[in-house]
């Protein structure tokens, strides 16, 4: 039903507990599709044991260019992106199956599941629930009987993975920006090129349940300054995208338009972050 994405660095016991949450609580026959950077821990061997269909790199080429490189063998017309860390929880599919009939006739739009985190955040798009902090502590058993109990009101805003678009509508703004490697305001940046292909739908599905354990890979990277490239390529600050346009974590309204997202208003607060980006762009 859905390609999924997974790019991964060296990571097997994350990759491997995802693939098998994937494998046992998805309803639906799915592509999975991983794209092995590097893969010297064992990833490879894995990989091939396991006959699982994936793209390979001899060095580490960061989040954009993996996902892109697999997702240009996605042979069905959702591409579903999400980390390796991420573990997904039972009916996660059947969830975004069901957000898909209530956007019924909309070519374009990001789903997003929930995501699942041990620690308070003060992210009110998660649901904060621990089931371990690393892949060798972690109780799937315990997490699949429970998780699906822990549901939330769905909510806007979608951005971050797990993201689900349409096979298109990926080609079309052409996936993730490579600039951006190795990754970090990659995810705005994507959604920004949606909204400007003309996308007004970003809604986060909060019986979509995913957990995540943050951080895995970031902490071993060089990190990009993902948020003065997206504030230099668009005008606008990443925290001021989030909350004007798909402003995030706000409750989403039922019925046929519920989810869509309207144009940003011309209050003052919007003028004022507008002018303080303009300055930012130009005095740094």
């Amino acid at each position: 039903m859905f390609t999924i994405v997974i790019p991964s660095w060296n990571n097997l016991p994350y990759l491997r507990l995802c693939v098998e949450s994937l494998r046992r609580n998805s309803r639906h026959a799915h592509q999975i599709l991983v794209h092995v950077n590097d893969g010297s821990d064992g990833t490879r061997d894995w990989i091939a044991r396991e006959g699982i269909e994936h793209t390979a790199s001899d060095a580490n080429l960061g989040i954009c260019f993996a996902v892109n490189l697999a997702a240009a063998r996605a042979r069905t017309d959702y591409v579903m992106y999400m980390n390796d860390d991420m573990v997904a929880a039972p009916g996660w599919d059947m969830a975004l199956e069901r957000a898909l009939g209530q956007i019924a006739g909309r070519g374009m739009f990001m789903l997003s599941g929930t995501m699942v985190e041990p620690e308070d955040s003060g992210n009110r798009c998660v649901v904060v629930a621990d089931y371990g902090r690393d892949a060798a502590g972690f109780d799937l058993e315990r997490f699949s009987a429970s998780a699906p109990q822990r549901p939330r009101a769905d909510w806007l805003g979608a951005t971050w993975p797990p993201t689900l678009v349409r096979r298109e509508l990926w080609h079309e703004v052409g996936g993730y920006s490579t600039e951006f490697s190795p990754g970090m305001g990659s995810d705005n940046d994507f959604s920004m090129k949606l909204w400007h292909a003309g996308c007004r739908v970003f809604l986060g599905v909060g019986d979509s349940l995913f957990y995540h354990f943050a951080k895995i890979s970031t902490t071993r990277i060089r990190k990009n300054d993902g948020r003065r490239q997206f504030l230099m390529k668009w005008g606008i600050t990443q925290s001021a995208f989030d909350r004007q346009c798909l402003r995030r974590g706000e409750a989403a309204a039922g019925g046929a338009d519920g989810y869509v997202l309207s144009e940003p208003s011309q209050s003052w607060p919007w003028r004022v972050q507008r002018a303080k980006a303009a300055l930012m762009r130009r005095f740094g």
